[in-house]
């Protein structure tokens, strides 16, 4: 038996984010082939997700010389222990999230700054930086207004490529993605481009 954790990062209902949608079609096509499997859901726009703000920079400074934290320090710093254990917990990460503005939405990168935390899921030695997180699948199921995959707007491209390369230096190599782009570029087709990019996720949920 999995955990498989699902972090869900729209603010919208899923009949109106074709993320939500794709990771729906994903996770009920997972489901059907591992019925004994557990999903936990983090839906960020829900959930305290803590920034890395002035509270948590005095906290680690402190925490580093042994000085007493406040306790909204605390609190912040006690989150971002829960949910970077929460992480390390699962077996398989399931992310839905959409593009905006070329890159995640500001609660994604939250997360990210969450779970990429020293000691953790990585730790410095004299060679370099080496990965803690273990052998783990993780999968994107993204939607993209645009077309960024390829074509003159690639190089405007910053979700996937930094998600996969947060992943790889904390030790996760098995990497997939799913992308449904276009939507908004061409309204008219935006259901069939969708269905095409669902019969991916499903396809792909089959074998994760």
């Amino acid at each position: 038996m999995a955990n498989v954790l699902y972090v869900k990062v729209n603010p919208k209902t899923d009949e109106a984010s074709f993320s939500a949608r794709l990771a729906n079609a994903f996770l009920d096509a997972y489901q059907s082939e591992n019925q004994t499997d557990t999903v936990t859901t983090l839906d960020v726009y829900n959930e305290n997700i803590p920034f890395i703000d002035g509270d948590v920079l005095s906290a680690w400074g402190k925490a580093a010389s042994g000085q007493e934290l406040t306790a909204e320090e605390l609190a912040k710093v006690t989150r971002m222990t829960e949910l970077v254990d929460q992480f390390l917990a699962a077996d398989k990460i399931v992310f839905s999230a959409p593009m905006w503005n070329f890159s995640f939405p500001p609660l994604m990168k939250a997360y990210i700054d969450n779970i990429a935390m020293a000691g953790k899921t990585f730790k410095y030695t004299e060679n370099g930086p080496v990965g803690l997180a273990g052998d783990k699948k993780v999968v994107l199921l993204e939607a993209r207004g645009g077309v960024y995959s390829e074509g003159p707007a690639a190089e405007l491209e910053h979700t996937q490529s930094y998600l996969r390369a947060v992943m790889s230096f904390i030790g996760i190599t098995d990497f997939q993605l799913v992308v449904s782009e276009g939507m908004a570029a061409a309204p008219a087709e935006a259901e069939a481009i969708f269905s095409k990019a669902e019969a991916q996720a499903k396809e792909v949920a089959r074998n994760f």
